[in-house]
């Protein structure tokens, strides 16, 4: 497979309580203070100025025709700048134009004009944080409304029972094809940092491509892509090594990873601590915890699994930080956790190391800096610290989570329109003006398609 066997972790020295030790590109650094507005040295040498990063949140606001960064990204991502975030990362950045997470995803590939991209990269570190791209691919999360056949490691549909319709037929991918998209996740790295973004992040979490390859519910291959977990991580491995040897070393490159699915028999937490082992020595950045997929919505607080986190404000909250914690103590890169983080005292809590030093290092929130961009900001001032955020308990936890991110949209809306966010309205109708708006990005996006062709 051809990564490196886990390190000996005894051999780390550990110099103090909360004291952390990471390789850097040159020499090591040491993490002495894990308070939420300290800076953060990654390995690749660069700083964040404190450890909050806006986390991925699905825009659906590109430019169309052409799925590119316009006017509406650039009025949002200019809020974001101005709000104090150390890290901002994008909503998905698709690798492959015929397969986009929503209607309005912005496509990145090998030969994309990068005028609007350079502008939106200048935008975004506007406020002295990092701006980097989260680069993704759906699999088999793919939309029918867009016309295209979604492609998995193996032929395995969603089952979100009813709402299964919505999403288009799944295809068994060929090897030649794998190897195609693990460079296009090398292209778009490469195209993103000529624009001048700071990083790329890329997706390995959510129920999307790289989920997919881990986890054996969705993977059945017996070839060398599937089968056992490093045959099944291999996809991952591939996409890290030929990433990180088609950009320079001092620019970023992340990931995001389940902690967990949170589907009986799927991808679980022994699995993701062995996955981040073997990346010990891969010349990541951070790992983004995260977990759950459209089938097992955990990143919303509603599992299908009776492991997640339940329907509670502790629970919701900070939902994968424990998951962190215990993973952190085999990775040789800072560990970032997101999930439902709304209040100042769980930040400065979920940050707290152990007596080892093992811990995280880093918070991604996502929907709190929807309702309040200004949240960086206003927790160094002491300032509103729980945030009050819209929620849905609806019986159906698919259409339930559908109905969060689209109360969410309308935030972003409003804030790419040069408004303030509000509170998102009433669920049924933020849902249904989502799918509006959807229906018709998709007969947008379906001309392009169909021009370009």
């Amino acid at each position: 497979m051809g990564h490196a066997a886990p390190r000996n972790r005894a051999a780390r020295p550990r110099t103090a309580r909360s004291a952390r030790t990471f390789p850097l590109r040159s020499g090591r650094i040491t993490i002495t203070d894990t308070s939420l507005f300290t800076p953060l040295t990654l390995p690749n040498g660069s700083t964040v100025p404190n450890r909050i990063c806006k986390a991925a949140m699905e825009e659906n606001l590109a430019q169309q025709p052409g799925q590119y960064p316009g006017q509406r990204l650039f009025t949002l991502y200019d809020r974001w700048a101005k709000g104090g975030t150390g890290l901002i990362l994008s909503g998905n950045v698709m690798v492959d134009p015929t397969a986009l997470t929503g209607p309005g995803a912005v496509v990145l590939e090998k030969g994309t004009d990068l005028a609007p991209f350079r502008k939106w990269a200048e935008i975004g570190k506007s406020g002295g944080g990092q701006f980097w791209l989260q680069i993704s691919h759906p699999g088999r999360q793919l939309y029918k409304s867009l016309g295209e056949t979604a492609v998995s490691p193996s032929a395995v549909a969603l089952d979100l029972g009813k709402f299964s319709s919505m999403f288009a037929p799944v295809r068994r991918l060929e090897a030649t094809e794998i190897e195609t998209i693990i460079n296009r996740f090398a292209d778009t790295a490469e195209a993103a940092q000529e624009a001048g973004f700071d990083g790329v992040q890329i997706h390995g979490a959510h129920g999307y491509l790289i989920s997919q390859f881990l986890s054996p519910l969705t993977n059945k291959r017996d070839d060398e892509w599937g089968g056992s977990l490093e045959n099944r991580a291999r996809f991952l491995m591939r996409i890290v090594e030929t990433v990180r040897a088609r950009v320079k070393l001092s620019f970023g490159v992340g990931l995001k990873l389940n902690s967990a699915d949170f589907q009986r028999g799927g991808f679980g937490a022994d699995d993701a601590r062995q996955v981040v082992e073997w990346l010990n020595g891969h010349g990541l950045d951070f790992v983004e915890l995260s977990g759950g997929s459209y089938e097992s919505p955990a990143m919303q607080g509603n599992p299908q699994d009776d492991a997640g986190p339940k329907n509670s404000t502790e629970a919701r909250e900070a939902y994968f930080v424990d998951f962190a914690r215990d993973i952190a103590k085999v990775a040789d890169m800072p560990i970032m956790v997101t999930g439902g983080i709304t209040r100042l005292e769980v930040a400065e809590a979920a940050l707290e190391h152990d007596e080892q030093g093992f811990g995280v290092e880093m918070l991604g929130i996502a929907r709190a800096l929807a309702s309040d961009p200004d949240l960086p900001n206003h927790w160094q001032g002491q300032h509103n610290a729980d945030v009050d955020l819209p929620q849905v308990g609806w019986s159906n936890k698919s259409l339930s989570a559908l109905a969060v991110m689209a109360l969410t949209k309308v935030q972003i809306e409003r804030m790419a329109a040069g408004k303030k966010p509000g509170m998102g309205g009433w669920p049924v109708k933020a849902l249904i003006a989502d799918q509006m708006r959807a229906a018709k990005r998709a007969k947008n996006y379906r001309k392009w398609r169909a021009a370009r062709s």
